[in-house]
C-alpha cells in the first residue's frame, strides 16, 4: 500500500518549527524535524512515524516545506500549495490518501486527484460549517455526535481514534513539580472552558499552576503596551488569567511539560455535546499525568478508575484540591491511565483499525 498522509499546523506552531528547522536545507530535513518533534503524533499513522519507504508525509499548509519540494522537483514559477500537493501525490503514485486537513482540501480538491489514488479518507472531529467532504471515501472521528452530523450531510463517517505516541514513554518518569497544567486555546466564545480556567487560575497563589495559552492576534495586540490605549477591551483576558499565562507549547515541549505535571486540566469546547475524548486526553494520560476533565461520555478506558472529572468550574476547584491532597492515590490512578491508554490505543491497534476501514471502503 502506497500511503500518503497530509497534516496541518496551528499557526502558532510555525515559530517553533522555523526555529528548530533554521538550518534545514531541503524538504526531507524539514519534514524529518516535524516528525521528530511529534506535533500531532497521536494522529500520525504508524508507517509514517516508522518512515516506511512506501509512505509519504507532508504538511500541505507549510509554505516553506512545500516550496522546498517544488524547487527540488523543478516545478516552474510559484505554484499554489494545492498544486504542489497534487504533484506530490502523483509523484508518489499514491494508493491511499489520508488527509488531516480536509477543510482546506475538500471535495473540490479530491476531484483533481490523479488516477493512481484508489481510496481517500480524512479526519475531522469538529463542526466545519459548509465544508463539503462528501467526495471522501470516509470521514473519520471519535465523537459520535459529530460523525452523525457528517452522515446527515451525505458523508460516510466512521469511528477512529487518536493513538498513544510511544515517544511519550520517555517523559514523566521523574518528579512532577507542576501541580496543574493547562495547554490549549483560550477564547471567551467557549464560555464553559473560559470560566473554569479563570477560576483555576486563582489557585496560583497556593499551587504551581502553569497555563500555556494559544490566543488570537487581537488578544496579543490588546494586551500589548500600545493595545492598552486602543478600544480592544473585549479581547483582553481577565487579569487573574493573563498574569500567569505563557506562550503555547507543542510537540516534545508539550510532552515535557505534561511529564512534569501532576494534573493536566482539560475542558471541551462547545462543539460535540456530551462527547469527550479530544487529543489532549490521550496526550496527558500517555505522559502519565492525571487527566482532570469535564464530565461527559468518554471513550473506552477513560473512566473513574483512570481519570478524574468535574461538573462545573467551582467543582473543578474542589477536585484539584482533593487530588493534590490525596496525591498518592491519584498518582496510582494516573499510572493506571497511562498503562490503559498505551494498551487500548497503541499505534499498532490504530494502524490495524485503519487497515480494516480500508477493506470496507
Amino acid at each position: 500500500m502506497r500511503l500518503f498522509q497530509n497534516s496541518a499546523f496551528y499557526p502558532s506552531y510555525f515559530s517553533r518549527l522555523n526555529y528548530l528547522a533554521a538550518k534545514a536545507s531541503c524538504f526531507a530535513e524539514r519534514r524529518d524535524i516535524i516528525l521528530d518533534d511529534r506535533f500531532g503524533a497521536s494522529h500520525l499513522l504508524k508507517p509514517v512515524l516508522d518512515r516506511s519507504p512506501e509512505t509519504f508525509f507532508t504538511n500541505g499548509d507549510d509554505n516553506i516545506l512545500q516550496r522546498s519540494w517544488a524547487r527540488e522537483q523543478g516545478m516552474p514559477g510559484e505554484p499554489a500549495l494545492d498544486t504542489i500537493l497534487l504533484a506530490q501525490i502523483e509523484h508518489h503514485r499514491t494508493d491511499v490518501f489520508y488527509n488531516l486537513d480536509p477543510v482546506r482540501y475538500p471535495s473540490a480538491f479530491l476531484r483533481k486527484l490523479p488516477a493512481c489514488v484508489k481510496k481517500t479518507l480524512c479526519w475531522r472531529a469538529a463542526p466545519s460549517g459548509s465544508a463539503d467532504l462528501r467526495a471522501y471515501g470516509a470521514v473519520l472521528g471519535n465523537f459520535p455526535s459529530i460523525l452523525e452530523s457528517w452522515r446527515a450531510q451525505g458523508c460516510r463517517a466512521e469511528m477512529f481514534f487518536p493513538a498513544h505516541d510511544p515517544v511519550m514513554d520517555q517523559y514523566g518518569n521523574r518528579d512532577r513539580p507542576i501541580d496543574v497544567l493547562f495547554a490549549g486555546g483560550y477564547s471567551r466564545h467557549h464560555a464553559g472552558r473560559a470560566k473554569t480556567l479563570e477560576l483555576v487560575a486563582g489557585l496560583a497563589e497556593r499551587f504551581r499552576v502553569n497555563y500555556h495559552l494559544d490566543v488570537s492576534r487581537l488578544t496579543l495586540l490588546a494586551e500589548s503596551g500600545i493595545g492598552r490605549w486602543l478600544p480592544l477591551q473585549k479581547y483582553r483576558r481577565p487579569e487573574v488569567l493573563a498574569r500567569i499565562a505563557r506562550p503555547p507549547v507543542f510537540g516534545r515541549q508539550l510532552y515535557e511539560l505534561m511529564g512534569s505535571s501532576r494534573i493536566v486540566l482539560n475542558g471541551a469546547i462547545d462543539m460535540a455535546g456530551a462527547d469527550r475524548g479530544n487529543m489532549r486526553c490521550f496526550e496527558a494520560m500517555g505522559c502519565g499525568a492525571l487527566l482532570l476533565s469535564d464530565a461527559g461520555h468518554y471513550p473506552e478506558g477513560m473512566d473513574s478508575t483512570t481519570i478524574a472529572t468535574y461538573e462545573t468550574g467551582s467543582d473543578c476547584l474542589v477536585k484539584i484540591e482533593a487530588c493534590l491532597c490525596n496525591w498518592s492515590e491519584m498518582k496510582a490512578k494516573a499510572e493506571k491511565g497511562r498503562r490503559t491508554v498505551r494498551d487500548l490505543y497503541s499505534k499498532e491497534r490504530q494502524w490495524a483499525l485503519f487497515a480494516h476501514l480500508l477493506e470496507r471502503l
